[in-house]
C-alpha cells in the first residue's frame, strides 16, 4: 500500500476562506493538490499563471514536492502596491516623525 500524505489547500477570498483537507499519495506535487482540490473549477477566476502559489508561506512552483501536512496556498493579486501607498502617503504630507538620535 502507498504512503498517503494529509495536505491542506487554502484559498482566502476577502470575506471567507475556503480550506480543504486532502489525502494524497506520496510524491504528489502543488499542481496535483490544487487540481484534486477542485478550488480551480469552484474559483474560476483562479489563474495560475497570474496567481502565485505558496507552501505554508513561501512561494513555491506547480512541480515541487509536497510532504505530509504541508499547507497549499493560492494567493490573491494584491489590491494596491504596498510601495505606492507609502510614496502616496508621503506625498499627502503624513511623513513618519524621525527619530531621536540624531546625536545633538
Amino acid at each position: 500500500m502507498a504512503e498517503m500524505l494529509s495536505i491542506e489547500i487554502i484559498y482566502a477570498l476577502p470575506t471567507k476562506q475556503q480550506l480543504l483537507t486532502l489525502r494524497l499519495p506520496a510524491g504528489s506535487t502543488v499542481q496535483q493538490a490544487i487540481d484534486a482540490s477542485g478550488l480551480l473549477q469552484k474559483y474560476p477566476e483562479i489563474d495560475l499563471k497570474t496567481n502565485r502559489i505558496g507552501v505554508f508561506g513561501k512561494l513555491s512552483k506547480p512541480d515541487a514536492i509536497l510532504h505530509d501536512r504541508d499547507r497549499v496556498e493560492i494567493y490573491r493579486p494584491l489590491i494596491a502596491d504596498p510601495k505606492e501607498v507609502r510614496k502616496q502617503r508621503a506625498a499627502a504630507g503624513k511623513v513618519m516623525k524621525k527619530g531621536a538620535g540624531d546625536g545633538e
